[in-house]
């Protein structure tokens, strides 16, 4: 009796070392995928101001440069500023298509990176141990 005793509070114990193990595992990984996706949001924050200041400039001198054609700068600013309003109803109008969906499908795709890798390298080795 007492051997069988000892065998199920050595296996409770074993069970119990290996859930906290796996939940310290699926807060690593979690602590991961977060990191990953922050980064990357970062890094296309940076890109994006980097970005925008450019075209600002650009879009001053193009302002400039038609109302100087037109003889009033206000004019070249009337019809940038003009343009712009066209594009933002465009982006209001395809919103889901064009910056929702490719924001979602980013997100997802990089918490869901490392699962298809471990995916993929479990079934090589189920196909290698198979083989053998």
């Amino acid at each position: 009796m007492e051997s069988t005793a000892s065998h199920i509070e050595s296996i409770y114990k074993k069970a119990k070392a290996y859930t906290e193990t796996s939940i310290a595992l699926y807060k690593l990984n979690a602590v991961d995928k977060a990191a990953d996706v922050a980064s990357s949001l970062v890094s296309w924050l940076v890109f994006g101001s980097i970005g925008v200041l450019f075209l600002l400039f650009v879009n001053i001198g193009i302002s400039f440069y038609i109302g100087q054609l037109l003889g009033a700068t206000y004019l070249g600013f009337l019809i940038v500023s003009l343009f712009y309003l066209i594009v933002g109803i465009c982006v209001y109008i395809f919103n889901k298509d064009l910056i929702t969906k490719p924001i979602t499908n980013f997100v997802i795709s990089k918490l869901t990176s490392a699962n298809k890798e471990e995916v993929l390298m479990s079934k090589n080795n189920n196909v290698n141990t198979n083989e053998k």
